[in-house]
């Protein structure tokens, strides 16, 4: 064991200085630095199973908040009454023929940054602004995607208002995340007998599956923020995948609750059988939900559903949560006869959702009427320049496929009158110059797009899911799956079911839930009464940390080698705790054990890297990253004093032993320690957003 040591560019905090060493550049670290900041005594080859203890938890209630790119709520059940979800109150507000059981993802802030309105408030005290003084209030909208967008996500990350001004992003997270607790505490005391602790609610944030550890800290730090539960209670939240927690609602279906497509076959958009528009049945699904949503409650089966019934041990399903911002895709097996699921390939997607049809048409305006203007108009018309794309949003959604005549979409009078004083020309003249002959002015103040307009829209972003759909049906371990489950609210276009049906129907059934929308919200729940049901999922990357083996002529480079001690040793080699696409089970550990490097050492602090791919050997291969790091507080757990006490000689620091347990089969990446001397704990934290 003596003969790995950890690679000496990890740095250490001691006392009186900010770090015993400074990270050195990519290459081999300076051969006149003798010292090796820790030293893993027992590096283990793969993860190995433990069996975790149950921790009862005093949990009386499970909330779940559904935090959407571009609609957000929150659902809740009881755990005296799991089979009961209760939906989240209607909002006030909302756009004509579209029902609303969410929220849109919009904040208001007032000019000196405080909060003002979430949701349809927000939106609508916008909208009431004076032009001149919106240009000083903070409205933000579709914010997640800048999660997903950002490389190098930190605490200090902004997000930029649509006036253009900018604050934290974590902020603006913080304040949403607050408005739900606050409502939603509320109701639920409204419907409790009894007083509610802090400490009784567990909560549940949901997430893309694609997004990386940094992303998931983010929602992490930004409920901390918020108020939610406190850095020492961390297993009070939990942060849900989206596709998983729909996955585990889908489970719950019966046959008169979900549209089989593969029954359904069309030609021009129509139903061959009953010749009726190919939207049609799920129209009237979606009005019956409307009609039900006053009770705003739900019955799950104890069970599982009559589709769940139909599967059989090894049989295997895509869910493909179709959001405003992303596309999420994960593939399941089932497990019988205890119901779990195995995560059979690495969660898949990208920036596919319903926003890319909203860039289309921005870009399609830029086209008709100059990019330039287009931006000075947002920039000073802002509320102005919402409207519109609030305007767009509600006739986007009643696009299919076989309509025939054109939608309207109103342009506000500003947007009139700001185009004629800056081009000099009537908006009228500019569509008439585009030579978009699919596209026409309405004397009513409107832009008539036909249905060749609406598909131009709809086709790159639809294009760009179905791709990634059938890429992923040709793995190996994607091959003969049976269901494909479309979730999430873009999953309710008819453009996107017609798309599915016409390119997947041939290769597996493709279900939609009646209640689309809500699938991921009421998931979340059932993810919050039980975490354990998914016990097995695919690592996303490959993760290790940099160390020190012996230097083996021929077989390591020359400039890895580093000469300590009188020993030859090779820099820079990556430690694997885990491979990319590797199956990790629930309750699977990594342990790796360290040594202090000096005596009275406060802190390791370890550097973890990662890969998208796992053909590595160092951690300076190309694609290899630091992306983060973990950190052991040794004051805490007395190893300090015993490190400093035990020998004058320093005998003992080598035999302290500091057993770090790290676990990669949740949704989180999560790290506990132990000093193996004292048994005592040792605080143990793991953080991918200092880099």
């Amino acid at each position: 064991m003596a003969d790995v040591l950890q690679l000496n560019t990890n740095s250490l905090q001691v006392p009186g200085e900010d770090r015993s060493a400074s990270t050195s550049p990519s290459g081999s670290p300076s051969p006149s630095r003798n010292e090796c900041s820790i030293t893993p005594l027992t590096p283990s080859p793969s993860p190995r199973t433990e069996v975790r203890p149950r921790v009862a938890r005093p949990f009386s209630v499970v909330v779940a908040i559904d935090f959407g790119t571009t609609s957000s709520g929150y659902a809740f059940s009881f755990t005296e009454d799991p089979e009961t979800i209760h939906m989240m109150r209607r909002w006030e507000g909302g756009d004509p023929g579209v029902a609303n059981q969410k929220s849109p993802t919009c904040l208001l802030l007032t000019p000196d940054l405080r909060f003002h309105s979430f949701g349809f408030a927000a939106r609508d005290s916008y909208h009431d602004l004076d032009p001149e003084e919106a240009r000083h209030w903070l409205y933000f909208d579709k914010f997640k995607m800048k999660i997903h967008s950002t490389s190098d996500l930190t605490m200090e990350t902004e997000l930029e208002s649509v006036s253009g001004r900018r604050v934290p992003a974590i902020e603006v997270f913080a304040h949403a995340l607050r408005f739900f607790r606050e409502h939603v505490l509320k109701e639920v005391k409204d419907q409790s007998s009894s007083v509610l602790e802090g400490n009784e609610v567990r909560w549940v944030i949901t997430v893309p599956a694609v997004w990386r550890q940094p992303a998931k800290q983010f929602m992490r730090e930004a409920a901390y923020l918020a108020g939610l539960v406190t850095p020492d209670s961390p297993d009070q939240l939990l942060i849900a995948l989206e596709p998983e927690a729909a996955s585990l609602y889908c489970r719950k279906l019966h046959l008169h609750q979900v549209i089989d497509l593969s029954q359904r076959p069309i030609i021009n958009g129509l139903d061959v059988e009953g010749s009726h528009p190919f939207d049609s049945s799920f129209r009237q699904a979606r009005e019956q939900l409307r009609r039900a949503r006053h009770s705003r409650t739900f019955l799950v089966e104890s069970g599982t559903g009559e589709l769940w019934s139909e599967m059989q041990t090894g049989d295997r399903y895509i869910v493909a949560d179709c959001g405003g911002g992303t596309v999420d895709l994960t593939v399941h097996q089932i497990e019988q006869p205890q119901g779990t699921l195995k995560e059979l390939y690495k969660a898949s997607g990208g920036p596919y959702g319903a926003v890319g049809v909203d860039l289309a048409f921005e870009a399609m305006l830029c086209q008709i009427f100059g990019a330039d203007f287009i931006e000075s108009f947002k920039a000073k018309r802002p509320a102005a320049w919402v409207d519109l794309t609030i305007a767009f949003e509600a006739r986007k959604r009643t696009a299919a496929p076989g309509r025939a005549n054109s939608l309207n979409i109103s342009l506000p009078f500003s947007f009139i009158d700001f185009y004629k004083r800056h081009r000099g020309q009537s908006v009228e003249t500019a569509l008439r110059k585009s030579n978009m002959n699919f596209i026409k002015w309405s004397s009513q103040g409107m832009l008539r797009l036909s249905a060749e307009a609406m598909n131009q829209l709809f086709q790159p972003t639809i294009n760009n899911i179905i791709k990634h759909v059938e890429n992923l049906m040709q793995k190996e371990e994607v091959k003969d799956v049976r269901f494909l489950f479309l979730v999430g609210g873009f999953a309710e276009s008819p453009m996107l079911q017609r798309a599915a049906q016409n390119a997947l129907g041939r290769n597996c059934r493709i279900i939609i839930p009646h209640d689309v929308g809500l699938t991921i919200l009421k998931g979340a729940v059932l993810f919050g009464l039980d975490p354990t049901v998914v016990r097995v999922r695919r690592c996303p990357l490959t993760y290790g940390v940099g160390v020190l083996n012996r230097f083996v002529e021929g077989r390591h480079p020359r400039d890895k080698l580093l000469i300590k001690d009188g020993r030859e040793w090779c820099t820079d080699i990556l430690d694997r705790f885990v491979s990319v696409d590797q199956s990790v089970a629930l309750g699977e550990v990594v342990r790796r054990s360290y040594t202090p490097a000096r005596m009275g050492q406060r802190k390791i602090i370890i550097n973890i890297y990662c890969s998208d791919t796992d053909d590595i050997t160092y951690i300076t291969d190309p694609g290899v990253r630091k992306c983060g790091a973990i950190t052991l507080d040794l004051l805490e757990s007395g190893a300090v004093a015993a490190s400093a006490g035990d020998n004058d000689k320093g005998s003992a620091i080598e035999r302290r032993e500091i057993r770090t347990t790290m676990q990669f089969g949740d949704t989180e990446i999560k790290v506990t320690a132990v000093d193996v001397a004292t048994g005592q704990l040792v605080r143990a934290s793991i953080d991918f957003l200092s880099n």
